[in-house]
């Protein structure tokens, strides 16, 4: 394996240290995935720098001016505070032509908005959720085809920011609620989406023209407190002790049948290319218990830490850690390469 000289840019406050010895699990959880990424990179014998960059472009010129690195890893999930604005990234590293890691500008802009995603896939029959807009600023009315229950969501940020047990409501009162809290709380427009009681599954998608599956996977919900939802809320996604206390597991999908499970599969991939992802994604999917996959939302450069969804699906189907950040940067290279050629 080559030696690789490669330039990890993240958020300035997520730089990791160079040892987690010491940190608590609480506090080494904010950037786990950076620390992860970066280490496993180290170990594997490359050349390694992160670097935090959040309100100017400049510096990632100059760094890759200046040590010429071979790749970007790319671990930003905003720009100047906003989710909408991480895109730009990722165009200005092509403009550069230079290799990055994770999705194409066009694939992001397509996918981060709940909204449009969901427009062009229903236009390919893929089966969602039916939903309504509510912007900032508008009188918030429910459209008479939108049946309750809702559930409330922010319509750009994903990692369930904003999402709790009242995102689900069965009333205009709540929904009204709900909405005003994303407006000001959140700060971006809302979208509510009709609920669909079921499981919720993951579908970890890799490559740029040839695209391989993971295995599906699940998030379960073992111990949930009366009355509340199996629903993936930012507690369930981030607080460690929360997870522990509520038995929140993720693992592979059980009990799916074949052709159910060859469905979703062929479903995760014509998504990506319909939404043009490409590098690594999630597709997430509620599936009902008539045993329809509806889709919920495309994630481009989804959660990448050694215990999360994606990296644990890809040990599951035989590829470690080390390896999946290997086969990620050299997909970086090849689609580099392509557009050289």
């Amino acid at each position: 394996m080559k030696r690789l000289r490669v330039l990890v840019l993240m958020h300035p406050d997520l730089v990791p240290p160079d040892s987690i010895k010491g940190y608590s699990e609480q506090e080494s959880y904010v950037w786990k995935t950076e620390y992860d990424v970066v280490s496993t990179l180290r170990k594997a014998g490359h050349e390694v720098r992160p670097l935090g960059v959040q309100e100017e472009l400049k510096p990632i010129r100059d760094a890759i001016e200046d040590w010429q690195p071979h790749a970007v890893f790319n671990l930003l999930e905003e720009f100047h505070g906003d989710t909408a604005y991480d895109q730009n990234v990722a165009s200005y590293l092509e403009l550069l032509r230079i290799p990055y890691t994770g999705c194409n500008p066009r694939g992001m802009m397509l996918a981060r908005g709940k909204d449009l995603s969901k427009k062009l896939l229903s236009y390919h029959r893929i089966p969602a959720p039916n939903f309504a807009v509510f912007k900032k600023g508008h009188a918030i009315r429910r459209p008479a085809r939108l049946k309750m229950p809702l559930i409330v969501k922010s319509v750009s940020n994903d990692a369930s920011i904003g999402i709790a047990q009242a995102s689900v409501v069965d009333s205009d009162e709540k929904l009204a609620e709900r909405v005003t809290f994303i407006h000001e709380r959140i700060k971006t427009d809302a979208i509510a989406e009709e609920y669909i009681e079921g499981r919720e599954l993951y579908v970890g998608v890799m490559g740029n023209q040839r695209l391989k599956v993971m295995p599906i996977w699940e998030l379960r919900f073992d111990n949930l407190g009366k009355g509340q939802r199996a629903i993936a809320t930012e507690r369930v996604k981030h607080d460690p002790d929360y997870q522990e206390r509520r038995l929140i597991m993720q693992g592979p999908a059980e009990d799916l049948s074949p052709e159910l499970r060859a469905a979703i599969i062929r479903s995760a991939k014509r998504i990506c290319r319909i939404l043009e992802l490409d590098g690594y994604a999630r597709i997430d999917y509620r599936l009902s218990a008539e045993g329809i996959p509806y889709f919920l939302e495309a994630n481009p450069n989804p959660e990448i830490a050694e215990s999360q969804e994606f990296a644990q699906s890809a040990l599951h189907d035989g590829v470690g850690y080390a390896d999946l950040l290997q086969q990620l940067l050299n997909l970086a290279i090849k689609r580099q390469a392509a557009k050289d050629a």
